[in-house]
C-alpha cells in the first residue's frame, strides 16, 4: 500500500476539488494506494475556505494535522524567506509520527526548503510542459499567449530548491490550436497584448480557453502518477525518479512519463470531464 502526504494550504475550491477527485478515483479504481494523513499551513478557524477543506478532510477520515504559518510569521517578525527552514522543522516535527512513501503538493501556497525537499519526497504539480515556462498559473497561461505556443500541458516534477524545475515525474500534453482555439488566436491579431492585459486580465476569452484545458487535465495527471507509482512503473527515492528496472527516468524517458493515453482513456469515461 502506497502511503500518500497530501500537503494544501486548502484555500478554495479547487484545494477541495482535487482533494475529493483523486480520493474519489483512489476507491473508484481499488488502487493500492491511500491518503494516509493531510497537513495544512493553516490552523481550524482561521479562514473560511480552509475550514470547509478541513470538513472535506475530517469527512474522509484523513488525519489532519496543522501548523499556521500565519501565526509562525507574527511570532517570528520580519521576512518569512529569513525563516523558512525554521517553520518546515517545526512541520517536520509535527509530522514525525506519520507514515508518508510519497507526498504531494496540493494547492500548498508556500516554498518548501531544501531540508524538506530532502526529507519527504514531494510531488509538485506544474501547470506547462517539462520545458515550458516557469511561474504561477497565470504567468504560464500568459507566457503561452505572448510566444504563440501550439501545445501546452502540465507536469509533476519533484520538488527541490530550483522552483518548477526538479526531476520530471510524469506529463500531459494540450493542444491549444484547432477548432476550440483558432478563432480566438484570431481574435488577437492586430490587438495589443499588454493593453489586453490591463483592460480584460483573466477574463480575456484565449487566455480563459487555455487554462481550461490545462485545468480539467491536471487531476487526471495527478491520480494517474500516483496510480504509475503504486504499481512501480515508476519509482521516486533519495531525490531521483526511476523507471520500473531501477535506471533514472531521465534517462530512458528525458521528459517524464507521458500519461496521454491514460488521461484521454479515463476523460472519455467521465462523461462530466470528456
Amino acid at each position: 500500500m502506497l502511503n500518500i502526504g497530501w500537503f494544501s494550504t486548502g484555500r478554495g475550491e479547487g484545494s477541495r476539488g482535487l482533494l475529493n477527485f483523486v480520493q474519489k478515483r483512489l476507491a473508484e479504481t481499488g488502487a493500492n494506494a491511500r491518503i494516509s494523513f493531510a497537513f495544512s499551513n493553516r490552523a481550524r478557524g482561521e479562514a473560511e475556505g480552509s475550514d470547509e477543506y478541513f470538513a472535506l478532510v475530517d469527512g474522509y477520515g484523513i488525519p489532519l494535522i496543522t501548523h499556521s504559518s500565519t501565526e509562525f510569521r507574527k511570532q517570528t517578525g520580519g521576512r518569512f524567506s529569513d525563516h523558512r527552514e525554521e517553520f518546515d522543522q517545526q512541520v517536520m516535527d509535527k509530522l514525525a509520527e506519520q507514515d508518508a512513501d510519497i507526498c504531494v503538493l496540493a494547492g500548498y501556497m508556500l516554498i518548501v526548503g531544501g531540508k524538506m525537499c530532502r526529507q519527504y519526497p514531494l510531488l509538485n504539480l506544474h501547470p506547462a510542459l517539462p520545458d515550458g515556462p516557469t511561474g504561477t498559473w497565470q504567468e504560464v497561461v500568459w507566457e503561452l499567449i505572448e510566444t504563440g505556443a501550439t501545445t501546452t500541458g502540465a507536469m509533476v516534477h519533484l520538488a527541490t530548491e530550483e522552483v518548477d524545475r526538479g526531476p520530471v515525474v510524469s506529463y500531459v500534453t494540450v493542444p491549444i490550436t484547432g477548432p476550440i482555439f483558432d478563432h480566438l488566436w484570431e481574435s488577437l491579431k492586430c490587438k495589443d497584448l499588454d493593453e489586453i492585459k490591463k483592460t480584460e486580465g483573466g477574463d480575456f476569452a484565449l487566455f480563459r480557453a487555455i487554462r481550461r484545458e490545462q485545468y480539467r487535465r491536471e487531476p487526471y495527471l495527478l491520480f494517474e502518477t500516483l496510480r504509475a507509482v503504486s504499481q512501480g512503473e515508476i519509482q521516486v527515492a533519495e531525490g531521483q525518479v526511476l523507471d520500473a528496472s531501477g535506471m533514472p527516468l531521465s534517462k530512458s524517458m528525458p521528459s517524464g512519463l507521458c500519461l496521454d493515453a491514460q488521461i484521454a482513456e479515463a476523460m472519455l469515461e467521465d462523461p462530466a470531464k470528456s
